[in-house]
């Protein structure tokens, strides 16, 4: 797997789709119809569901997070739709999301301004039209949210609330509280639920996208997914398939993310030929509750840390060492508002200098009423572990937070594989650069979703389907056939594993990396994954076997290797990635990381299809 960079004039766009995604082709949208493959009308209705295993729609939305919720109502005007979602509809990031969406709605602000922020934010590695989209874009996609039935904070004189965080120049986050992506999913959820055009797939995970290769060319047919409670696995043949399945925070001990995040999206289009980009920029969030800090701690280990938004030390919170001293002024001039890369190191410099394991928020000059009413999903979290932070400083670690690379995107969330769209987390846009500016991820994903519509309709009416397609792909298959002894031990051994890879992550690909580490990371991560597939093969699993803790471990596998070795391809520090062996930002590598498609016949398990990837010349 060879990380490369492209020179950056050859990012210019054509066809919409920056010129690196042009592998070989520009034309995304022609006509794939074939005498062999016979049409449907728009809408697929459940008299073509033959049987449980095999589904057809037009559309495939993999993820119920914001971005795939928003696309699902659009394109469900058009056609029939399957969200297919790991875990309840609500469990995304998008639900964890606290702080807010950033989007200019007040006449002192500007587009121009928002663009600015987030440019210098991401070290001036972003894409520049993609900014310009979103930053453009953006008010409009807030309004659409309140006209479904958001409900944002407003201020005494009527207008919405803007708070300001890290890094934004302006006040311009709009916001529900402390619990804003919470209040997004609910309006778009209730959507979703009244569109008899959008069927939801819950406990269904996402095994690997169905592609076949016509030519020089991969296109996308669809998706396999395992129900988790029926242990049986379901085939989505679709016309279109949005991946938008969000991050990959648990390839380390401590993320902020839900159990879900554990980058099967990114895994599964990097197995299916798609562009990647920019993995190395990992970004921490500085500041998630440590829970060893509070008075009572909790009874058993979280499965994902508890975030403290960025919108406390936007507010005034004010970051001090266990002596009480405040710190951030001696890192940076912007002190607590740096973004979040620096405010990360900072913090991380702090531990390490003093060997303490977290430093302290504190809110508490603020008036009492003021903090409960901003933060009372923080407040009530730290009183039920006795802290009061209307009166007591909040213990505060980094974690890690949100992938600011992923499936290379074009700037209608177009990929290199012809009929796959993505939006959200695991896409990379170009927006964030090599370091997200704070709140502008529900955004992003918002206007890469909707601008996603559109082309997806072309695609999807100009394309067909077979019914007999469900048979071009090797059945995955549950390995009931191994029996529960062996079962629980390749899972006791995978949940071992798992665990210390997050290990060989945090310690080797942290906040702070040098070329040695990472070469080291590079060569524990290699062996303990041949050490757990030796295991797995040796106990009779099969190639195409899946269980869902598997599958997720391969795909942490995939993930972490990809951060990896972009990160060893970025000889530089820039935003999010920090090298103490290339302490400096150089100009001359403003270029963003591209990992393309590997060889399907090489490997390990983790970078291969579990199905032999059909050759079908006629199905253009």
């Amino acid at each position: 797997m060879d990380a490369y960079k492209e020179n950056s004039h050859d990012f210019s766009r054509s066809c919409g789709v920056s010129k690196f995604l042009q592998i070989r082709k520009c034309n995304l949208f022609r006509s794939r119809t074939n005498e062999n493959w016979k049409s449907f009308g728009t809408v697929i209705t459940s008299a073509y569901l033959r049987d449980g295993s095999t589904k057809y729609f037009d559309f495939a939305v993999i993820g119920s997070g914001v971005a795939g919720l928003r696309y699902a109502l659009e394109v469900a005007k058009h056609g029939s739709v399957a969200i297919i979602t790991k875990a309840e509809p609500h469990e995304s990031n998008t639900n964890y999301a606290q702080g807010g969406v950033s989007a200019v709605l007040c006449p002192s602000d500007s587009v121009e301004s928002h663009m600015q922020d987030t440019i210098v934010a991401g070290a001036y590695l972003c894409d520049e039209e993609s900014v310009k989209v979103v930053c453009t874009e953006g008010p409009d996609r807030i309004r659409e949210l309140i006209a479904m039935g958001a409900s944002f904070d407003h201020g005494d004189d009527g207008n919405l609330h803007l708070a300001r965080e890290g890094g934004h120049s302006h006040h311009r986050i709009v916001h529900a509280a402390d619990m804003t992506g919470r209040e997004i999913e609910r309006a778009l959820l209730e959507a979703v639920v009244n569109d008899p055009n959008i069927s939801v797939f819950k406990h269904h995970f996402a095994i690997d996208l169905l592609t076949s290769q016509d030519g020089s060319d991969t296109v996308c047919h669809g998706i396999d997914a395992l129900n988790t409670e029926t242990q049986e696995v379901v085939r989505f043949i679709s016309k279109v398939t949005l991946l938008a399945s969000g991050g990959a925070g648990h390839i380390y001990p401590s993320t902020t993310n839900p159990l879900v995040a554990t980058g099967d999206g990114m895994a599964m289009a990097h197995r299916a030929q798609a562009v990647i980009s920019n993995m190395e920029f990992v970004q921490f969030h500085p500041t998630a509750l440590a829970d060893e800090g509070l008075p009572i701690k909790p009874k058993k280990t979280r499965e994902n840390s508890f975030l403290i938004t960025e919108a406390v030390r936007g507010d005034g919170g004010i970051l001090y060492n266990l002596s009480m001293e405040r710190f951030m002024p001696l890192y940076d001039g912007r002190a607590e508002l740096a973004p979040r890369d620096v405010v990360a190191r900072s913090i991380d410099d702090q531990l390490k200098k003093r060997n303490e394991k977290y430093v302290l928020l504190d809110i508490s000059h603020k008036p009492r009423e003021k903090i409960l009413s901003h933060f009372p999903n923080i407040a009530n979290e730290c009183l039920q572990h006795g802290l009061d932070i209307t009166q007591q400083p909040i213990p505060v670690v980094p974690a890690a937070h949100y992938m600011c690379g992923g499936v290379r995107a074009g700037l209608q969330g177009e990929t290199n594989v012809h009929g796959l769209y993505v939006a959200g987390e695991v896409a990379c846009t170009g927006l964030h650069g090599a370091n997200r500016l704070a709140s502008n991820s529900l955004l992003e994903a918002l206007v890469f979703a909707r601008r996603a519509v559109q082309p997806s309709i072309n695609y999807m009416k100009s394309s067909s389907l077979d019914l007999s397609a469900s048979s071009l792909w090797t059945r995955p298959l549950v390995p009931k056939s191994l029996g529960s002894d062996v079962m629980h031990k390749i899972l006791r051994i995978t949940k071992e594993v798992r665990k210390e890879l997050q290990s060989i992550m945090w310690k080797y690909v942290g906040i702070v990396r040098s070329t040695s580490r990472l070469q080291e990371a590079e060569q524990k991560i290699g062996k303990l994954e041949a050490k757990w597939e030796t295991y797995l093969f040796e106990h009779g699993w099969q190639q195409t076997m899946v269980a869902l803790e598997a599958c997720e471990m391969r795909n942490l596998f995939c993930c972490a290797k990809l951060v990896v070795s972009s990160a060893l391809a970025r000889n530089e520090s820039r935003g999010l990635h920090y090298m103490t062996d290339f302490p400096h930002l150089e100009e001359s590598k403003r270029l963003p990381t591209v990992i393309f498609p590997s060889s399907h016949t090489t490997g390990t398990w983790s970078s291969r299809q579990l199905h032999q990837q059909p050759i079908v010349k006629s199905m253009v």
